[in-house]
């Protein structure tokens, strides 16, 4: 049947240091990624993965849906709606152009695997910046989103829990004993979504599944890596079969 080929988009950022020593002040700036792990964990795998870094999202991301076809499966990372709404030609030549989020939900309908994998600019993320609520993101995804700041930051950690549906073939083979996480994003499931894993916080999700039209949804409302998932989690052998096997369910595998 050919490789999955997987387009993530996000997850990269830029961190500026001031660092300010008696009269004097000098700044230092790094780019970072954060898809390290996951890169690893396909390696030698079916898996294709095609990484979008968030700078080059408004400009690079696929602006036809014959473009965004060519891919099986569509994730979106820690990447806010404007970088997908926002193209320059729109902000900065008030131009009229496509709607990205309206053209995901299209292509999913039409057979395209999706997913949403949490983080500060995920779902509606921090101060409620990533404003994917009430988007046609929001509608394809088999949960519906706070309409606020939905961070839920658990420093003391949690352990994905169980809800009877291990046999899904996203978790299958995955058992019981999964390393802790340190935060995700609230959301609510919906009556029609399957429920794979909870947080155990207050029954908030943590992985639902869902269709849209012919397309597979997945939303996973941890991170994919640091700071909510740690390295140990990345180093467990169950990282790379989780995220295999999702991204082969999402493509109809």
């Amino acid at each position: 049947m050919g490789r999955i080929r997987v387009l993530l988009a996000g997850e990269s950022w830029v961190s500026t240091a001031y660092h300010v020593k008696g009269f004097n002040l000098f700044t230092t700036s790094e780019y970072q990624i954060g898809i390290e792990g996951l890169k690893e964990a396909l390696a030698d795998s079916e898996v294709d993965l095609v990484h979008l870094p968030g700078h080059l999202v408004p400009t690079e991301f696929p602006m036809s849906a014959d473009a965004l076809a060519t891919y099986d499966v569509i994730v979106l990372s820690d990447i806010g709606a404007d970088s997908l709404l926002l193209h320059p030609d729109n902000f900065v030549r008030s131009q009229r152009t496509t709607n990205r989020l309206r053209l995901i939900a299209d292509v999913v309908a039409s057979g395209t695997g999706f997913m949403m994998i949490g983080g500060y600019y995920s779902f509606q993320g921090i101060q409620a910046a990533a404003r994917f609520h009430r988007t046609p993101i929001e509608d394809i995804l088999p949960v519906t989103m706070q309409a606020h700041d939905d961070r839920c930051e658990v420093p003391e950690g949690f352990v994905p829990q169980s809800v009877g549906r291990d046999d899904h073939p996203v978790i299958a083979g995955l058992g019981a004993d999964w390393p802790y996480l340190l935060g995700f994003n609230e959301v609510s499931a919906r009556p029609d979504a399957d429920l794979l894993l909870s947080t155990g916080v207050d029954d908030a999700p943590l992985l639902v599944a869902g269709t849209h039209g012919k397309g597979r949804t997945l939303a996973w409302t941890s991170d994919i890596g640091p700071h909510w998932l740690p390295p140990d989690f990345i180093a467990w052998p169950g990282y790379a079969r989780l995220w295999r096997q999702a991204f082969t369910w999402l493509a109809g595998r």
